[in-house]
Formats: structure tokens, C-alpha cells, sequence
């Protein structure tokens, strides 16, 4: 007895990527990305790399990124200046002072992060500029180099030493927001953003207004927390919108979900 199978040929299935859409329910594939867990998914640089920047040299993107790198660090340089200037003309109290720098640097340098390329390049070059401070304040506060003008600006009592602790820390969490999670993370403009604006400006309110104090920690107060939960919000708000106009990829509703509650929600990227 013979037996007859029929076989229905399984027709080839071609992608055309003009026709796929981004949807909740499907994902745009490209040639070339990574395969994990049996969903074929890309590296978030990877991904964004096509996102759109402010490019200085026009169809040569390295040259681009490079001369980026240069001016974003001569405007945070420019700005760290100023505030030795008016740190060594006695200007402002030394503790505002330092906070004025704390708060104003790493938010003038975040707004130079749209001349960069989205992609891996771009974020390695624009880690450059906080890097090199790393080293700065390395040697600065090891006694290696001396600057007058420096110290008193970021100190709170003139001893070099202290330039171990709080900027070099400060100089090192913006480099590893550069190069870890980049523009286009709204974890790295939070983190940076509740750096600079919000625990500057709540040092800056909780001296003059931080008569009352918090229950559990008798070295906070009330006003300095509000101001730091409201300005690092706000300022990471606005740092959002700026970029989204810009082409970072990160959009208005990724900002309120990733601070919210209190800028410990896990966020989950978009495939």
C-alpha cells in the first residue's frame, strides 16, 4: 500500500522596510542586530544613530563630533573662568560660589550634548571634556598641580584636598553618564540634572530657609528637599524638551515616567 504526502511549498517571506511600521505590537527590524531571547533587538546607541544632531562640519560626522568635543569643552571651560574670577574677587560667599559652579557646569555642557552624533562616537568624544577634569582634579588635590583660582571656586574652605571628594565625584558621575547611557537615555539627564540643579539649589534654599528639619535626618530640612525634588524635576523637564526638539529620542512622557515617584521608577526602554 503506497501512501501520498503532498507538500505545500512555504512561500518566501520578503521585509520591505518603507512598508514596517513602529507599533506596540510589532518592531522594526534591521539587518545586522543582535539576537537575545529569540527577539532580534539592538543596542540602544546602535538604534539611535540615526537620530538627527546639530552637525558643525556638514557630510563628515567624525570631523563633526570632534570639533564638537572642542567646544563643548572650551564653553564649560569659559564657564569655570567666570566663577574663579568672581571666586578670587571675593564676588560671592565661597560655599555659593562652589554651588554656583556645581550646578551651573554640568548643565551648560549637557546643552552642548545635541552637536554630538547619537551613536557610540559621539558619546565617547563628549566624555572627553568631563574626563579630562577627573585627571584635573586628581592632580589638583593630590598636590601634583596647583591652582589658586581653582580650589577656591570648588572648595568650601580653601583646602585642596577636598577636590577628592565632591568634584572629583561630580566629575566622574558625568563622564560615566556620557559614555554609559548617552543623549538619548532619560536616565542620564535625570541623573545629571538632579546632580547639578537639584542638589545645588537645595543646598543654596536649605541655608537660608532650613529652619525646620526633617523628622528622620536633623541635617536636612524641609525647604532644601522640596527644592530638590521640584528644581532637579523641572530642569530634567526642560533638558528633555530641548532635546526632543533637537532629535535626542526621548520624549515628554519618558521624562515623567522615569522620575516618577521620586526619580527611582525602573524604566524600561522602548524596543
Amino acid at each position: 500500500m503506497s501512501i501520498t504526502v503532498f507538500v505545500t511549498p512555504i512561500p518566501l517571506l520578503r521585509f520591505d522596510p518603507s512598508n514596517a511600521k513602529r507599533t506596540s505590537s510589532s518592531i522594526f527590524v534591521r539587518p545586522g542586530v543582535c539576537v537575545k531571547g529569540g527577539i532580534r533587538r539592538s543596542s540602544r546607541l546602535e538604534s539611535s544613530s540615526h537620530l538627527p544632531a546639530a552637525m558643525l562640519v556638514d557630510n563628515r560626522p567624525v570631523l563633526s563630533d570632534l570639533c564638537a568635543s572642542g567646544l563643548a569643552g572650551g564653553i564649560a571651560l569659559c564657564c569655570l573662568k567666570l566663577w574663579q574670577e568672581t571666586a578670587k574677587r571675593s564676588l560671592f560667599d565661597q560655599k555659593l560660589n562652589r554651588k554656583l559652579v556645581h550646578i551651573s557646569i554640568g548643565l551648560v555642557f549637557m546643552l552642548c550634548w545635541p552637536l554630538f552624533s547619537a551613536g557610540r562616537r559621539g558619546a565617547m568624544l563628549a566624555a572627553l571634556t568631563p574626563g579630562i577634569n577627573i585627571f584635573r582634579m586628581l592632580f589638583l588635590g593630590l598636590g601634583i598641580y596647583k591652582d589658586e583660582g581653582t580650589v577656591k571656586s570648588m572648595t568650601r574652605f580653601g583646602d585642596h584636598r577636598e577636590l577628592l571628594k565632591g568634584p572629583l565625584y561630580y566629575a566622574t558621575t558625568i563622564t560615566l553618564a556620557c559614555i554609559i547611557c548617552w543623549r538619548t537615555s532619560p536616565i542620564a539627564i535625570a541623573a545629571i540634572c538632579n546632580l547639578c540643579a537639584g542638589d545645588g539649589l537645595a543646598d543654596v534654599i536649605g541655608r537660608r530657609f532650613g529652619n525646620l528639619k526633617l523628622p528622620y535626618n536633623r541635617n536636612k530640612s524641609i525647604a532644601g528637599s522640596i527644592t530638590m525634588a521640584l528644581s532637579g524635576f523641572l530642569t530634567s523637564v526642560g533638558i528633555w524638551i530641548f532635546g526632543e526638539k533637537l532629535g535626542n529620542g526621548v520624549g515628554f512622557l519618558d521624562c515623567v515616567h522615569c522620575l516618577c515617584p521620586g526619580g527611582i521608577t525602573p524604566y524600561k526602554y522602548r524596543p
